[in-house]
């Protein structure tokens, strides 16, 4: 059996694994509920990350939601009055999400061989899954070809493009012994326990993929997101709570890193375009803080 093969079918197993039962799917839903009634921490990280599309929603767009196991993203889009499908490679919980009225729409899809027709979708959104993904390119390809408008990624964000001294350290390394550095930096070659790869994104990946397909731009906008501990996740996000009030220092020093360029931002959100959105998307990016990358035409296109 092929490594993709094996990577595919342990991500489809992952919840019934660890949801064996209805009892424990029940449960899982309930504290999600929770989260969102009670506005905890655990819905305050992931609220960060779902509201890095807001400029995209002010419009009525069709979206397709990818790697969305519990159909929790759709939520966010289907609350929004917005034709949204909720797709994951597991059927655990997406039934389970419609009967409860979270979604209205879904289907059981491989992002590497997705059944939709070309331009099904203005907007595919796929956040905190790229990176299970056997072979990610081929899933943003498929997640290209299905969409009219863009692709939304949110993903952990490489940092050695945005560290020159890291980069530098590691080519000083190398010369000499390319696995000498692995002492040091643990994670350089990430394996998760289903056997993929972790994938992590970086700008420069993203503008060779878009430019390589004669794509008219990309954006960017990062974020400082990685404060999630489940022995505090289910308090409030508000500063009666010690553990939130200290992530607010975090974050507040964390983006004052990120500002400085003295470290990168912990999340990443790629938008790569399929054609130039409009002007009311484009000013609520550039309120929102994207980073812009318009690409100039390539001369030898025919």
């Amino acid at each position: 059996m092929s490594n993709e093969k094996r990577s595919h079918e342990a991500h489809s197993e992952w919840y019934d694994v660890q949801y064996a039962t209805k009892e424990a799917k029940d449960r899982a839903i309930e504290l999600w509920e929770y989260d969102n009634q009670h506005k905890t921490i655990n819905h305050w990280i992931h609220q960060r990350m779902l509201t890095l599309t807001d400029p995209f929603v002010t419009e009525s767009k069709t979206w397709l939601t990818v790697g969305d196991g519990y159909g929790f993203d759709a939520n966010h889009f289907y609350k929004k009055g917005l034709d949204v499908t909720a797709t994951d490679i597991s059927e655990a919980f997406l039934p389970l999400s419609r009967s409860r009225g979270f979604i209205e729409k879904y289907a059981v899809e491989n992002v590497e061989k997705l059944t939709f027709p070309d331009g099904s979708f203005d907007y595919i959104f796929c956040k905190e899954a790229y990176h299970h993904f056997p072979r990610p390119y081929l899933g943003v390809y498929e997640m290209l070809r299905v969409a009219r408008e863009a692709v939304i990624l949110v993903e952990p964000h490489d940092p050695i493009s945005k560290m020159p001294f890291l980069l530098a350290l590691r080519n000083i390394f190398d010369r000499f012994d390319t696995n000498a550095l692995q002492k040091y930096w643990k994670n350089r070659y990430s394996f998760e326990e289903v056997g993929n790869y972790v994938f992590k994104l970086s700008e420069r990946e993203m503008d060779k993929l878009a430019n390589g397909m004669g794509l008219p731009m990309v954006a960017f906008k990062g974020i400082n997101n990685n404060y999630y501990h489940p022995s505090y996740s289910q308090e409030k996000a508000d500063d009666s709570s010690p553990a939130f009030r200290k992530i607010k220092r975090k974050l507040a020093f964390h983006d004052f890193l990120t500002k400085a360029t003295l470290m990168p931002s912990q999340v990443l959100c790629a938008v790569i375009f399929k054609k130039v959105p409009s002007a009311q998307v484009l000013s609520a990016m550039q309120r929102e803080g994207f980073q812009v990358h318009v690409f100039p035409p390539n001369p030898y296109a025919r």
